[in-house]
C-alpha cells in the first residue's frame, strides 16, 4: 500500500460558504493537511448536491494542477457515469450525511497516496457498467476488457511460452502470415516496440 506524502495540500470547493467553511474546519484538524487555493492543491474536496454527468463535467473548470485528484462529497445521490467521474479526476466519493471529519481526512490522505475510495452503491454501479460494456460492446466484437481480442491474447500467451511464429501458427491452425499480422497489429495499436514489449505489456496488465 502506498503511503501519503508527509504533507498534503488540500483545497475545498462548495457552492455555499457555510459548507465550504465546515469542510475546511474538519480538514484543519489533520497535521498532515495544509489548506491551499485550488491551483496549488494536491487534492481538492468538492461538495455537490447531486452527482450527474453535467455536474461532473463542470469539474474540468477547476484550475487544479495535474493530475487532478478530487474527493467528492455528495448530498443526494449518484446518477453519473463513472467513466466521466474518472476522467474528471474523481478518486473518492463520500456521502455527506455519513461523513465525519476523520473519514474526510482519511479519504484525502488515501487519494493523495494514489488510492481510490468508493461507497458500495457506487461500486455496484461500476460493476453494472462493466457488465454492460462486456455484454453490449466487447463480446459482440470478440474483445476482452483489455481491448484485445481473445485471439490476440492467445498469440501473446504462446509468444510468452517461447514459441516461434511457425509453432504458434501450427498450434492455432493459422498461417504464419496471419500470426505475424495479429502480433504486429497488437504492437502497432498499443504503441509497443517489439514482441518482448508486447509480452511485457500483457503480463503487466494480467492478460496472460
Amino acid at each position: 500500500m502506498q503511503l501519503p506524502p508527509s504533507s498534503v495540500s488540500v483545497a475545498v470547493e462548495a457552492a455555499d460558504p457555510l459548507t465550504c467553511a465546515g469542510l475546511a474546519a474538519g480538514l484543519s484538524h489533520a497535521p498532515k493537511l495544509t489548506l491551499t487555493p485550488v491551483a496549488e492543491a494536491d487534492v481538492v474536496v468538492v461538495a455537490i448536491q447531486t452527482a450527474d454527468n453535467s455536474t461532473l463535467e463542470a469539474l474540468q473548470s477547476l484550475p487544479m494542477p495535474p493530475p487532478a485528484r478530487i474527493v467528492l462529497v455528495v448530498s443526494d445521490g449518484w446518477y453519473a457515469d463513472l467513466t466521466v467521474a474518472a476522467e474528471r479526476g474523481v478518486r473518492a466519493v463520500l456521502w455527506r450525511a455519513e461523513t465525519q471529519p476523520q473519514a474526510l481526512i482519511r479519504a484525502v490522505l488515501a487519494v493523495a497516496a494514489g488510492q481510490a475510495l468508493l461507497p458500495s452503491a457506487v461500486q455496484g454501479e461500476l460493476l453494472d457498467q462493466a457488465d454492460r460494456l462486456q455484454r453490449n460492446v466487447l463480446v459482440p466484437k470478440g474483445l476482452t476488457p483489455s481491448g484485445l481480442s481473445t485471439r490476440e491474447v492467445d498469440v501473446l500467451r504462446l509468444v510468452a511460452q517461447g514459441l516461434d511464429l511457425a509453432e504458434i501458427a501450427d498450434t492455432m491452425c493459422y498461417s504464419e502470415r496471419n500470426i505475424k499480422k495479429i502480433l504486429y497489429g497488437v504492437i502497432n495499436r498499443l504503441g509497443l516496440r517489439n514482441r518482448v514489449h508486447a509480452v511485457s505489456y500483457a503480463i503487466r496488465h494480467k492478460l496472460i
